[in-house]
């Protein structure tokens, strides 16, 4: 099976410019290929996996990957599948935000000997001369077509500003650049980004009269049609500090029944004959795939030695009842005990299982709040100082979200 034979198999590959031209550009190596990734927060989310893996599996071919970090367009925002503007940010902010990209895309992406760059469009976009720009890039566009694009379309009925309408002239533009300074041929990205990608390989071949391709990504949705890597509205992080890797792990741990073979193949290397026996399992079964999943992801984002303590934090957790030492844990210290104890509402307030007290309240009132695995129902229930000292102190959430209790030495 080829490169491209086995993108498609996974479900990864939704659309392609040319289809023949780019199976032999990645089957044989022969692609400088680039995924855009605009620096909006200073860390990488789990719906980012699907293009991090891309990037590595076509370098492992032999193909020479190019992170375009949006140094320029991260400051304009992209309108795809957006309702509101993007706030603008600082050069400061977006030049932090790319340093930390670099590093949790080395998890993915060889960096080493040229083997792979890593590029800001700020270096060109910041630059341009808007009256040469739109006399040299703005005929190449037409006003009409660009509305009819679905990434526009969405924004017209609540108002799409000026600053955003660029976007599209910008992305191709990147394009364009990339490929007179560095020979990339071929853009990637999520379906999603189709109309902005076409842009880019008409205005080289406009342009350049020289032959450029997209390839767009199948995105990663559930059986419900909801984008996959967030939880409870919140996204799932590369980095450790915002998900530890044990919530990180009980993320992909937790995912529907119809889910997680797809998850499966899309986002693990696990040879897709392995993948294939799976799929008659049923019942324990899928939760043993679940496991896998969570185990392969965690591996993949932080390495071999995290994976195994989360899979391990979990088994214990689920398996025999008992608490693990690797349970993400929230350390409280003297000032939050009043009169020698605290309240479960503070301590839900303290490890951020609820947004605010009235949330709090709520998830009691719903019963979703259990402490030491005896429901919460008393608004003002609290626990003594000294108890921390007897047993471990555990707040569940529902019947996903663990969090132990120790007060700081």
């Amino acid at each position: 099976m080829t490169l491209y034979e086995e993108l498609k198999a996974r479900g990864l590959v939704a659309q392609v410019t040319d289809e023949e031209e780019i199976a032999d550009l990645i089957n044989n190596g022969k692609a400088t290929f680039y995924i855009g990734f605009d620096p909006t927060a200073d860390s990488l989310t789990a719906g980012h996996f699907m293009a991090l893996t891309l990037m590595k599996r076509l370098q492992d071919a032999g193909n020479k990957p190019i992170a375009l970090v949006g140094g320029g367009t991260g400051m304009i925002g992209d309108p795809s599948g957006r309702t509101d503007m993007r706030k603008m940010m600082t050069k400061e902010i977006v030049d932090h935000n790319c340093e930390c990209f670099k590093k949790q895309m080395s998890r993915f992406i060889d960096f080493s000997e040229g083997k792979a760059l890593m590029v800001n469009n700020g270096d060109w976009l910041l630059a341009l001369n808007y009256v040469e720009f739109l006399r040299d890039i703005g005929p190449h566009f037409s006003v009409n077509k660009m509305l009819s694009a679905e990434c526009y379309k969405q924004r017209l009925e609540k108002g799409l500003s000026f600053l955003e309408f660029n976007y599209m002239l910008m992305q191709s533009y990147d394009f364009y650049e990339l490929f007179n300074r560095y020979g990339c041929n071929l853009q990637c990205g999520g379906d999603d980004q189709w109309s902005n990608m076409l842009g880019g390989t008409e205005l080289i071949r406009r342009k350049l009269g020289k032959d450029a391709y997209a390839l767009t990504i199948t995105l990663l949705c559930d059986s419900n049609g909801n984008k996959m890597g967030k939880t409870a509205g919140n996204a799932v992080w590369l980095d450790p500090e915002k998900t530890s890797p044990y919530d990180f792990f009980q993320y992909w741990r937790n995912v529907g029944d119809a889910d997680v073979l797809k998850c499966i193949k899309m986002l693990t290397f696990l040879p897709l004959e392995e993948i294939e026996k799976m799929e008659s399992w049923e019942g324990a079964q899928l939760n043993q795939a679940k496991e896998i999943l969570g185990y392969e992801l965690t591996k993949l984002v932080h390495g071999e030695e995290e994976a195994a303590k989360a899979l391990a934090a979990a088994r214990s957790l689920f398996g025999a009842g008992n608490v693990s030492a690797d349970m993400p844990t929230t350390e409280l210290e003297e000032a939050d005990f009043t009169d020698g104890s605290i309240s479960v509402i503070n301590m839900m307030l303290k490890a951020k299982l609820a947004s605010s007290r009235n949330d709090a309240r709520t998830l009691i009132k719903q019963g979703g709040i259990a402490l030491c695995d005896e429901k919460v129902t008393d608004m003002n229930q609290s626990v003594a100082a000294e108890d921390f000292e007897n047993k471990d102190i555990v707040i569940k959430k529902g019947k996903k979200v663990h969090q132990k209790f120790v007060i700081k030495k």
